[in-house]
């Protein structure tokens, strides 16, 4: 009987007392950890109070990065090793997320998936795919993996936004555009911003376009 791979990582949630409506699980990079990511959460809560924050460090520790995860090797950026990694890691974030929706009384509808580059992929992947709609996407200098036939799994169609900066070494602005038509071949409804000047990271200008998208949650 093989077990799927539980995560852990830090998460912040509404003070004692209050009303938690909103779940938004932060996905993040190649090579980096949960910490990462969880401090974008004093800017996020500006638009979504009662909401809890997790970071989850992925499931598995990445060579060469000291204290850093993977969501999956990644020597290329070629489709195959891309759609294999997503795959695999795919049933492990699926069930993160039905433990902490559990944990917290919430339902799909109160989901919001983030994250950044590898966590992008993960996030725009499972997604798309809960049983039922959840509320957003947002991903910062990400891509999309795209499987034979991957419309015919799709069964949430939430609103997806896109942050890529137009400097991205690592990720060519392109993988953000080829996403983008991709998404809306499905049905998805889904807004990019390029950021100017940025690279693989995220820019000021960026975060208030999240904070804009997430405000609409």
């Amino acid at each position: 009987m093989s077990t799927v791979t539980t995560l852990s990582g830090p998460r912040v949630e509404p003070p004692a007392g209050e009303k938690i409506e909103k779940l938004v699980i932060l996905s993040h990079g190649y090579g980096s950890n949960g910490y990462d990511l969880i401090g974008l959460v004093p800017h996020l809560q500006r638009v979504m109070p009662n909401t809890v924050f997790i970071s989850p460090n992925a499931p598995e520790a990445c060579p060469g990065a000291p204290m850093g995860y993977q969501w999956f090797s990644l020597s290329s950026l070629s489709r195959e090793e891309r759609l294999e990694g997503t795959l695999k890691a795919a049933p492990v974030l699926h069930n993160f997320i039905d433990q902490e929706l559990d944990r917290y009384g919430l339902e799909e509808k109160d989901l919001v998936l983030s994250g950044f580059s590898q966590g992008t992929m993960m996030s725009l992947h499972v997604g798309l795919r809960r049983k039922n709609p959840i509320a957003g996407i947002l991903g910062f200098s990400g891509a999309m993996t795209l499987p034979d036939n991957w419309q015919q799994e799709v069964t949430s169609r939430p609103p997806v936004m896109l942050i890529h900066g137009d400097q991205d070494d690592v990720l060519p602005l392109q993988m953000m555009h080829d996403a983008k038509e991709a998404l809306q071949s499905a049905g998805v409804e889904v807004t990019t911003h390029v950021s100017p000047g940025i690279t693989h990271s995220i820019g000021a200008d960026g975060l208030q376009k999240a904070l804009e998208f997430l405000q609409k949650m």
